[in-house]
């Protein structure tokens, strides 16, 4: 039976499995939703899937940077303390090395770590931690340099706070000068121009 894309999203609504686990599910099955269900659950991704409906509000922002290229990507778990785990930020560090050659969180998914794609691996960190997690998003950025800055790291280039910075012109040290006043001071835009008109009326009125 030929394997439809719609039937993966079903399997994955109902299990919280993760893409590739659900369409070998699938295949394994030969299209039979319910076994395939079981065939998931036997493979102790039941686990992962019982939690995937709770909140990931915590985890980590991890930067790296090759050349001219960088990427940020933040991984949600439940709870603060598995930011602290080695095991968490070495996956995290991971996804972050996958990111550098991919352009978006579909792709980053898809990406392979170890022989596993990464939607997988997030399935079995959830398993094996107990905690529901998640890769919530990523950025790239392009530019003749790029630095990056992590503001109270937890662990190398990896913390609550990641920031790019390209930069035409200048050095290492002003653009890590410029990425930590960004993780300071959040700015919304880099240009009154970039701004929504009526944020910046409000601003004038406040």
């Amino acid at each position: 039976m030929a394997i439809t894309a719609s039937m993966v999203k079903e399997l994955r609504d109902t299990t919280g499995a993760g893409m590739m686990d659900a369409k070998k599910a699938l295949t394994e099955t030969d299209g039979d939703m319910e076994a395939a269900v079981d065939w998931l659950r036997t493979k102790g991704l039941a686990k992962a899937a019982k939690k995937s409906g709770r909140t990931a509000a915590e985890g980590l922002v991890a930067v790296k940077v090759e050349g001219g290229h960088g990427v940020a990507v933040e991984v949600n778990s439940e709870t603060d303390f598995v930011g602290k785990n080695a095991d968490f930020q070495k996956m995290v560090a991971g996804i972050a090395n996958a990111a550098v050659s991919v352009s978006d969180i579909d792709a980053l998914n898809a990406a392979e770590i170890g022989g596993k794609p990464v939607s997988t691996v997030i399935t079995d960190a959830i398993a094996t931690i107990g905690e529901n997690m998640s890769v919530r998003r990523m950025q790239s950025i392009d530019g003749d340099l790029v630095v990056s800055y992590v503001h109270n790291a937890a662990a190398p280039d990896m913390g609550k706070i990641g920031v790019l910075v390209a930069m035409t012109g200048g050095d290492e040290t002003l653009g890590k000068q410029i990425a930590m006043h960004i993780a300071a001071v959040n700015p919304a835009s880099l240009s009154e121009d970039d701004l929504d008109p009526a944020v910046v009326e409000k601003e004038k009125q406040v």
